[in-house]
């Protein structure tokens, strides 16, 4: 396995590029969306299994130095989500296949109900800060309001020409006389002998254990932002669990319903809409004031790219969205090379609605 891990890492651009073709060429596979796909979607789940590995094993690469050692291990969270989220159509497909359409809901549903405990724990276990693409990129960006730290503009000379007079001088100060005792120490470690520095230098390697963090808990959040992080930890938990929620409105009311069409829509919608405007403020040392980290914005944005998925979900999909798919190909039928693309991508299209798992955003 070792031997695996290091060609893996040695050759991260060609396995890419091998998982890329490999991953485009299952769609191309002639039992894709037939009655007896269950192969096809077999040699898809362990492909994208062996590509979730890999991610994982480039993504867990040491760093080539140990001046800013990796921080210890933990569980896999993002691994084993992305390892059901390959099997999950596999699963669907088998089911059904095994067991009927009525009955495939309940391992649906049992699929959906593995990913939010998992992203739950995930949640808890990072502090509960935001979760990235379902939970399969792990939050690590921390980034603070720049008006609550004089340093966070990036611009020292600005905040120093802004200084009081007295402060500046003090500053100035502090930096000449900083200057001397490095230039002291410096000529101190010069006239010692070798053995001596050698010696000092090995105890240096041994330094107190750093203070560990506490990580934030829910009444921590609760105290230090409020009412805005109450908004946030409801929110997070309507995202994590909608999926679920959508799944067993399914199995319940069924497809052609728009119960659970409608409530999975107003859950994203308000799951998204009760976020504070990317201003979670917290009376903590003074007016600190906390702000999502870039990466946090993108996962907004994406959430709502993710509301475009209600366009290919029964009911809206047979009453509306098919017609307009239908109308398209004839209109572009007639057109060389074009027609022929078009009728693909709609045939495409078409048998990946028929699977829950690849229109469920989850």
């Amino acid at each position: 396995m070792e031997a695996y891990k290091r060609w893996v890492r040695r050759n991260k651009d060609y396995v890419h590029s091998l998982e890329s073709l490999a991953n485009g060429l299952t769609w191309c596979l002639p039992e894709r969306f037939s009655a007896s796909e269950l192969g096809a979607e077999a040699v898809t789940a362990i492909l994208g299994v062996i590509t979730a590995i890999n991610e994982h094993i480039i993504e867990t690469t040491p760093a080539p130095t140990h001046e800013d050692p990796p921080e210890p291990s933990s569980f896999p969270y993002g691994l084993c989500i992305s390892t059901v989220k390959d099997l999950e159509t596999l699963i669907e497909v088998a089911a059904e296949h095994f067991y009927g359409e009525a009955k495939k809901w309940n391992f649906v549903a049992a699929t959906e109900g593995i990913k939010v405990l998992i992203r739950l724990a995930l949640f808890r276990n990072s502090g509960y800060r935001m979760v990235l693409h379902g939970g399969e990129t792990p939050n690590t960006d921390k980034e603070l309001d720049p008006s609550s730290s004089p340093y966070g503009d990036g611009n020292f000379t600005k905040y120093a020409t802004q200084m009081p007079a007295h402060f500046s001088n003090n500053f100035a100060q502090n930096r000449a006389l900083s200057a001397l005792s490095r230039f002291g120490e410096n000529a101190r470690m010069v006239s010692e002998p070798m053995w001596l520095q050698r010696m000092q230098h090995q105890q240096s390697i041994v330094q107190p254990p750093s203070p560990v963090v506490e990580k934030p808990t829910i009444s921590s959040i609760l105290s230090e932002r409020g009412f805005r992080g109450a908004l946030f930890l409801i929110g997070e938990m309507l995202f994590i669990t909608r999926p679920l929620i959508y799944v067993l409105l399914i199995r319940k009311y069924g497809t052609r319903s728009w119960a659970p069409w409608f409530l999975s829509l107003a859950v994203d919608l308000l799951g998204v809409g009760i976020f504070p405007p990317f201003s979670f403020s917290a009376s903590v040392q003074g007016n600190k004031r906390y702000l999502p980290s870039t990466s946090e914005k993108e996962e907004m944005k994406r959430r709502k790219l993710l509301w475009a998925l209600y366009l290919m979900r029964d009911p809206f999909f047979s009453k509306y969205t098919r017609k307009r798919l239908e109308s398209t190909e004839k209109l572009l039928e007639p057109v060389p090379i074009v027609g022929m693309l078009t009728e693909k991508i709609i045939e495409l299209i078409l048998g990946a609605q028929m699977r829950y798992t690849y229109m469920s955003g989850s």
